[in-house]
C-alpha cells in the first residue's frame, strides 16, 4: 500500500468509527410517531411533526426522521392528539371486572376521574353490607377499607387506563351518620373532616357531592363547606352533581359558588344541564350565571356528555323523605299503602323543594330501563316505562314504584333535555367532557347490562356530530376540551398536552371517519376510528385492535403522603 495514502485512510476510518459510535450511543426512542397532524391540546391549529416516546414519556417533538427507534407508527393523514380525559367516569368497580375497559379506550379515553358523591372508599362493614347487591352483581369482594388499600389493589391487578378519584361527601356522611335524615353534631362533623383528611393523604383529588341522591340531600350547605375546606388544605377541589338541575338550577349554582368561595377551593359542576320540559331554553341563563360568577372571581368550571338523556338511579323519581334510613326503608315505604299514597302525591305535585323528575319528563315513554340488579328483570332492560305499565296493566307511577320494590338499585335513561341547550353548554370555553358512565365491555358480565350509549360513544360522538357534521366546535377546540382543559382543572401538570417531558398518553385517529356506534336501543357497541391509543407510552389499541396491555397508573392528588 502507498504509505502516503495511509493517513487519509486512517482519518476516514476514524471518522466512520466515531459516527457509528455516536449513533450507537445516542438515546433511541421506543416509538416514533411520524408525519402526523399534531393537535397538541392547547387549542392551537395542527402542525406537522414527529413524536418521539421514550420510557413512557414524550422525549422529543420535531423532525425525527434520522433518529434511532425500536418502532415507527406512521400517522400520515391522521391526527395525533393527547389522550382524552374523562371528567366523571364511574369505573371504580368495573375496572375490577375488566381492567382493560374497552368502552373507554375505544373512545380515546386514557384518564378517568371518578367518585361521584358515593366514592369507592372509605368503607366500613355496615356500608359493605348495605351495598352488597352491587358487589355481588359484579362478583367483587370489597377487601379494602381505605383509598390507600383500594389503590394498592388496582396497582397489583393492573389498569387499562389512568384513574383518579374524589372522596365523596356522601361516603363520609354514611360512615359517620348512616343513611338517615339527620344533621351532624360538632363532634360528628369533626369525624367526617378527619375521613376527608385521611382520604386526601391517601391520594384523593378533592371532595365531591351528588346532592340529588339520598342521603346526600340531607346535607346542609355548611356541612359541604366544611368538608370541601378540608380537601382544600391539601390542594383538592370540590366537584358536584348539584342539588337541583331543573327548576332551581340557578339557586344550585349559587350554592356551588358559595361552597367554593367559603372553602377556598375551585368548583367543578358535573354534567351541566337544564333538566325538564318546563326548563328547555334556559341554558343561556345558566351560562350567564356562571360567566358572571367567573367575572366576579369564582373559580368555577363544568363538564358535559352532550346527550339529551341523562342516566341515573330509578329511585331518584321518589322524593328524598322516602329514602330516609336507606334502601331497605325505601322498599318498606313503597309497600306501605299510606306512604305510597304520599309518594305518588309528591311526584304529581310540582315542587322546588326537590328535583322532581316526574314533573320533568314529557311522559313515561321518556324513561328507559337501563341496568338492573335483579336478574328476573333482565328482559325489561331497554324497555320504556310506558311499555312496562302496559305489560303489567298498571298506571305508569304504580309500575315505577312496583319496579323499585323488585329492584331498588336499577338505573334508567331519562329523556329530559333539549338539543339546543346541550349544544350551547358544550360550546362554552370552560366546559370539558365527562362520560358519566363506568367502563364496560360488550362481553362477559358487563355485556349483559344495558347502559346509556354515552358509555361507549361520548368522545367520538362529539367528534363526528358536533365537530364534523354540525361544526358547533372546531377540532382543536374539541381536543382542548378533551385534554388540556381537564388536565388544568385537575392539576395534572404532566398530562393533557403533547409536549416534551409529558407522559405519553396519545391518540391517533382520522377525524373524517371516527364515530360512535352505540345507540339507546343497542348500546353495547364499541366506537370506531381510534387507530392507536397509547397510555404512558404503551399501546392499548394498536392498529385498531385492543392489545390487552394494562399500563395505566393511579393518579394521586397533591395531598398524597407516600
Amino acid at each position: 500500500m502507498n504509505s502516503c495514502k495511509l493517513p487519509g485512510l486512517l482519518v476516514l476510518a476514524l471518522a466512520l468509527a466515531t459516527t457509528t459510535f455516536l449513533i450507537a450511543q445516542s438515546p433511541s426512542f421506543d416509538i416514533v410517531i411520524t408525519d402526523g397532524h399534531i393537535i397538541d391540546g392547547t387549542g392551537s391549529p395542527w402542525y406537522s411533526g414527529d413524536v418521539g416516546i421514550r420510557a413512557g414519556k414524550i422525549a422529543a417533538i420535531g423532525d425525527l426522521a434520522d433518529a434511532p427507534r425500536k418502532r415507527t407508527i406512521d400517522a400520515a393523514g391522521k391526527v395525533v392528539a393527547p389522550g382524552f380525559i374523562d371528567m366523571l367516569g364511574q369505573s371504580e368497580l368495573t375496572i375490577l371486572v375488566d381492567p382493560r375497559l374497552p368502552s373507554k379506550i375505544y373512545q380515546g379515553i386514557t384518564t378517568e376521574i371518578t367518585g361521584e358523591g358515593g366514592s369507592i372508599a372509605p368503607l366500613d362493614d355496615t356500608i359493605v353490607e348495605s351495598d352488597r347487591t352491587g358487589y355481588e352483581h359484579y362478583h367483587i369482594a370489597p377487601d379494602w377499607r381505605t383509598f390507600r388499600q383500594y389503590f394498592a389493589r388496582l396497582e397489583k391487578q393492573g389498569m387499562g387506563i389512568n384513574l383518579a378519584s374524589y372522596v365523596g361527601a356522601t361516603q363520609v356522611r354514611r360512615m359517620v351518620l348512616g343513611d338517615g335524615d339527620v344533621q351532624p353534631t360538632s363532634a360528628q362533623l369533626d369525624q367526617m373532616k378527619t375521613l376527608v383528611r385521611d382520604a386526601m393523604k391517601d391520594g384523593a383529588v378533592g371532595v365531591s357531592s351528588a346532592l340529588e341522591y339520598a342521603p346526600a340531600p340531607y346535607a346542609k350547605t355548611d356541612e359541604l363547606i366544611a368538608l370541601a375546606a378540608e380537601a382544600g388544605k391539601f390542594g383538592g377541589i370540590y366537584a358536584t352533581h348539584m342539588r337541583n338541575e331543573s327548576d332551581t338550577v340557578l339557586d344550585s349554582i349559587d350554592e356551588a359558588v358559595r361552597i367554593g368561595r367559603a372553602a377556598h377551593v375551585p368548583v367543578e359542576i358535573w354534567h351541566i344541564k337544564v333538566a325538564g320540559k318546563n326548563n328547555w331554553g334556559r341554558m343561556p341563563q345558566v351560562v350567564a350565571k356562571i360567566d358572571g360568577a367567573r367575572a366576579a372571581g369564582a373559580d368555577i368550571t363544568a363538564d358535559t356528555y352532550a346527550y339529551t338523556a341523562w342516566f341515573n338511579d330509578f329511585s331518584a323519581f321518589v322524593p328524598p323523605w322516602a329514602h330516609d334510613g336507606g334502601t331497605g326503608s325505601l322498599v318498606e315505604r313503597l309497600k306501605d299503602p299510606a306512604a305510597r299514597k304520599r309518594i305518588r302525591h309528591d311526584m304529581l305535585t310540582p315542587s322546588k323543594d326537590w328535583d322532581n323528575e316526574w314533573q320533568e319528563i314529557p311522559g313515561p315513554e321518556a324513561v328507559m330501563i337501563g341496568v338492573v340488579q335483579n336478574p328476573k328483570l333482565l328482559p325489561l332492560q331497554g324497555k320504556r316505562l310506558s311499555e312496562i305499565a302496559k305489560l303489567w296493566h298498571e298506571d305508569p307511577i304504580d309500575a315505577l314504584l312496583d319496579f323499585l320494590v323488585q329492584d331498588p338499585y336499577a338505573d334508567v335513561a331519562v329523556f329530559g333535555m333539549s338539543q339546543r341547550d346541550v349544544t350551547l353548554a358544550l360550546q362554552q370555553p370552560w366546559v370539558s367532557i365527562d362520560n358519566d358512565s363506568s367502563g364496560t365491555s360488550p362481553d362477559g358480565i358487563l355485556g349483559q347490562e344495558h347502559p346509556h350509549p354515552r358509555a361507549y360513544g361520548t368522545f367520538p360522538r362529539i367528534l363526528h356530530k358536533y365537530v364534523r357534521e354540525e361544526k358547533a366546535l372546531s377540532l382543536p377546540d374539541a381536543i382542548r376540551k378533551f385534554s388540556a382543559l381537564p388536565s388544568q382543572r385537575m392539576r395534572l401538570a404532566d398530562r393533557g398536552v403533547l409536549k416534551s417531558g409529558m407522559w405519553a398518553d396519545v391518540v391517533i385517529f382520522d377525524p373524517a371517519t371516527v364515530r360512535d356506534l352505540a345507540t339507546y336501543d343497542k348500546p353495547n357497541q364499541l366506537s370506531e376510528g381510534m387507530d392507536y391509543v397509547l397510555i404512558n407510552g404503551i399501546p392499548v389499541i394498536d392498529n385498531g385492535k385492543m392489545t390487552g396491555e394494562l399500563p395505566g397508573k393511579v393518579l394521586r392528588g397533591p395531598g398524597y403522603v407516600p
